[in-house]
């Protein structure tokens, strides 16, 4: 008989639970057309990368909308806490832009160049940036708001779990509870002693959130994945800071965040209206 580490999940199902990229067939392939898809979207739209904080990797790409005031919209990109830049999601302002969106792609290092909590305040300073900025670019700072996927959701969670002026926020297929994690494949380059994992699971301090939030999942997310979300929002609808939470149906983890670039999309239409923008 194989032994539980975590709930019913042996160490190769929990190890599986953290590996999206073999949990579906077209991970690679739908990953690859990322970078693409953001490279055409710079190529259109006009934006600037500024600096927001002293480190290297702390910037950001701003999309203006084509008149202000308008809000904003602050999307924080996923990738396991190790992978990816802004440089790879700059689509999303495909939608939000058109919309009347300020659009904000924050950056910010990846383990093992920092440390998770580092990562986590990165974040957090980028939302600051923000918010203390939005009059100087044309944003209005009553309507800042965040969208985030992945574990990019995991670091927004956090940071959202301080005051900000962002109005509500959008958490996509994020790990809300690190317990799991660590006990995972995903501790090979996860480093964090057992004061830090609970301080860093957001799902177990849900009456911190700053903001009302939307809690979607792919429907095809992994089955721990699908879990933590549930969990998350049930916890948050105790707190009184759950709007909704949705799965999204007919796509997996990857194609999921493709859809950030759709406006027609159902992720992108709760997104708007969370906003109190009619399409």
């Amino acid at each position: 008989m194989t032994d539980k580490v975590y709930l019913h999940y042996t160490q190769a199902e929990l190890d599986r639970n953290f590996d999206q990229r073999n949990w579906v067939a077209n991970a690679l392939e739908i990953i690859g057309r990322y970078p693409e898809l953001s490279k055409a979207t710079r190529a259109r739209l006009q934006h600037r990368t500024i600096a927001y904080g002293q480190a290297a990797d702390e910037t950001l790409d701003l999309f203006p909308a084509a008149k202000s005031p308008a809000p904003v919209q602050i999307f924080v990109h996923g990738g396991a806490w190790k992978n990816f830049t802004k440089d790879d999601y700059s689509f999303p302002a495909d939608a939000y832009v058109p919309a009347g969106i300020h659009t904000v792609v924050l950056n910010f290092s990846n383990l093992p160049a920092v440390r998770l909590p580092e990562m986590a305040e990165q974040v957090r300073r980028g939302i600051e940036w923000t918010c203390r900025n939005a009059s100087s670019f044309g944003g209005d700072p009553q309507r800042v708001y965040l969208s985030a996927h992945s574990s990019g959701a995991h670091l927004s969670a956090l940071a959202l779990q301080k005051p900000t002026c962002v109005k509500a926020a959008t958490l996509v297929s994020g790990p809300y509870f690190l317990e799991p994690v660590v006990l995972s494949a995903r501790s090979s380059y996860v480093k964090l002693s057992k004061e830090e994992v609970v301080a860093l699971s957001p799902g177990l301090h849900a009456e911190q959130t700053s903001c009302p939030l939307i809690i979607g999942y792919a429907e095809s997310d992994t089955d721990e994945f699908r879990r933590q979300s549930r969990e998350f929002a049930a916890a948050l609808e105790k707190a009184g800071r759950l709007q909704r939470a949705v799965c999204f149906p007919g796509v997996n983890h990857f194609e999921l965040m493709e859809k950030f670039g759709h406006a027609e999309h159902a992720l992108v239409q709760a997104i708007l209206e969370q906003m109190g923008i009619r399409r």
